[in-house]
């Protein structure tokens, strides 16, 4: 280290007589240094002040900047020395390096800005306000299709000064993106696969520009999906495989990308590596397969895509992830029942999966879940028979099979995920089926369940859809039964709430029932509909001008129905709804208008 003070001292004599030999001498000697202790050579570097002479040591002519370059790439390797290096002017003379013909100096320029920019916002700044990402990316463009390794060298460390530069950084991404940067790296890697160094240089920057939104579209123009695809056929290594699933993740959120990738074969390579894993017991294999068969669901999330996998239900990649529901292991059972939810996205589809034996299959796995089930399973699984309870054809055949007696097994379930679930598919199979709504209108446990789901507060999308379940046994059944049932349980209170919902499906859906449970069971529910003040709900919807034309209709027609009932009758007497009501004879919208002047002869003649 004395020694290394005496080279510092000498070094800022020579650096101001510029004397090449004794100067040359002198920065051997800190590389050396360098090399055997960078973290306490840096420090004494700092503490000597010469880090600004190294300013006006980085000029193109001279033979000593390529070393000048390669020590301050050194120093740059610790992160207290990358501010300094901002600090001491460093970066503009740097970026100026860049357009040198001189491949080693480009090479340690490459090194030392990427290394002050690593995890550094005042290093990316300066580099940003320098210009030096500019003419990095029209270096890779220009010398993107030579192989030699020297060439191939600086490429690799061109790519990693990119990507320190933009790591985690939007506006920096965004930038390199609008440069064009990325048909570049996809040529990049589809000229160099053979080079295993700049592949997983490109693949870290594709993986970093991937998460940004703007980037997809640049993407999908190129041929990067035939390019990851052909590199992921060649990997046999558990970690390279890895690095190109981080790539294909975020790149497969894009439905174009989804297509081009189930035309390139991603697809058989993950049937493939599900068949290679799924008995293994080693914690890489059980990653690798939840990667794969996660990935193959993410595939089919896109309308095109997953139509081309599904070829009519005879396709070969259709048929394999049936097989994984019957399956012991719990990922490719999830797997398999989140795919077939995602197959259920059309009709067409549906209604061939019914058919073919689907729901039996989907029965048995929620069967093996019910005690001490797997939530995701659970989940996935009736959220599939959710979507295939969807076209009409097949409510019946799904309730012959047994289905609401399947489903009914979780009502004791406390995960609110479940309960959302189990909830939509109730809904989805009584939809105009009467005779099963009434037969789930009059189960009382299920009923009671559906009036503590009301007030579960913390989950509104439980919530609304038990609302809407409860709406719907009345609406589907028609049936004095069911609203006996629910007056019993306490459901009225929760449907006169659902009636000044925000959303103006679910105040109709309220509307509606309350109507007919007025016009068929009126004297049993009249107390409970005049402690939930469903009168004075009714006034506020027809005053309110933000109501919808369907909200002011239904909430008339309730009107009338209430009539016959004393207690009601009075509420209605005492709240001026003549005013309301005849304001919205002139509605623009026929019905309301008619139905405005039905009501007010109503009102009249019962006052």
């Amino acid at each position: 280290m004395d020694n290394l003070s005496d080279t510092l001292k000498k070094l800022k004599i020579t650096a101001v007589d510029r004397t090449d030999d004794s100067l040359e001498g002198c920065l051997d000697c800190l590389l050396q240094a360098l090399a055997q202790n960078n973290m306490e050579t840096s420090e004494k570097i700092q503490g000597s002040g010469i880090l600004q002479l190294f300013s006006s040591l980085l000029i193109p002519q001279s033979s000593c900047t390529a070393r000048v370059a390669n020590i301050i790439a050194e120093l740059a390797k610790n992160e207290f020395m990358r501010i300094p290096c901002v600090d001491a002017g460093l970066i503009s003379p740097l970026v100026q390096l860049l357009n040198s013909k001189d491949q080693e100096v480009l090479l340690q320029t490459g090194r030392a800005l990427g290394n002050i920019c690593y995890d550094s916002h005042e290093g990316r700044s300066a580099v940003d306000q320098a210009g030096g990402a500019q003419i990095v990316v029209d270096h890779l463009r220009s010398l993107c299709s030579i192989t030699d390794p020297a060439n191939e060298k600086l490429l690799t460390v061109f790519c990693g000064m990119l990507m320190n530069y933009s790591n985690e950084n939007d506006s920096l991404q965004a930038q390199l993106i609008n440069m064009g940067v990325i048909p570049t790296l996809v040529k990049l890697l589809g000229i160099h696969c053979q080079n295993a160094s700049l592949t997983e240089m490109c693949l870290v920057a594709f993986g970093n520009l991937a998460e940004l939104e703007s980037s997809k579209e640049q993407f999908a123009s190129t041929n990067i999906a035939e390019e990851l695809v052909k590199l992921f056929k060649k990997q046999i290594e558990h970690d390279k495989r890895e690095m190109i699933f981080e790539v294909l993740a975020p790149l497969a959120e894009n439905d174009a990308i989804k297509l081009q990738l189930v035309e390139a074969g991603l697809v058989e390579c993950l049937l493939e590596i599900v068949q290679q894993k799924v008995d293994s017991d080693k914690e890489e294999d059980i990653a690798e397969l939840k990667t794969a068969s996660d990935l193959m669901v993410l595939l089919l999330l896109g309308d095109e895509s997953m139509q081309k996998l599904f070829e009519g239900g005879k396709g070969n990649v259709f048929q394999r992830v049936l097989s994984w529901i019957p399956s012991n292991n719990h990922q490719l059972q999830l797997a398999g029942a989140l795919a077939i939810a995602n197959f259920a996205r059309n009709d067409g589809n549906c209604i061939h999966m019914v058919d073919n034996g689907i729901v039996e299959k989907l029965m048995d796995l929620l069967d093996r879940h019910v005690e001490d089930g797997n939530v995701t399973v659970q989940h996935a699984a009736l959220s599939a028979l959710r979507n295939l309870a969807i076209p009409v054809v097949n409510k019946a055949k799904m309730l012959s099979a047994g289905v609401t007696e399947a489903v009914l097994k979780f009502l004791k379930s406390e995960m609110p995920p479940v309960q959302f679930k189990l909830l939509g598919t109730l809904r989805m199979l009584i939809d105009a089926q009467a005779e099963a709504a009434e037969q789930l209108g009059k189960n009382v446990k299920l009923v009671e369940r559906l009036v503590e789901w009301c007030e579960a507060k913390d989950h509104a999308g439980v919530m609304g859809e038990s609302n809407r379940l409860l709406s719907a046994l009345i609406r589907h059944s028609k049936s004095k039964d069911v609203i006996k049932t629910i007056v019993q349980s306490g459901g009225i209170k929760h449907l006169v709430t659902m009636a000044t919902s925000e959303h103006v499906i679910m105040q109709n859906e309220a509307l509606v029932a309350l109507a007919l449970i007025a016009a068929l069971e009126l004297g049993t529910a009249e107390k409970d509909l005049e402690s939930a003040k469903l009168v004075q709900i009714l006034h506020r919807l027809l005053a309110d001008e933000r109501s919808a034309p369907e909200i002011k209709y239904n909430s008339m027609v309730l009107i009338c129905a209430l009539m016959g009932s004393e207690l009601l009758h009075k509420e209605v007497q005492d709240l001026a709804f003549l005013d309301v009501v005849s304001k919205l004879r002139s509605h623009e919208n026929k019905s309301v208008a008619q139905q405005a002047s039905l009501t007010e002869q109503r009102l009249a003649v019962e006052s």
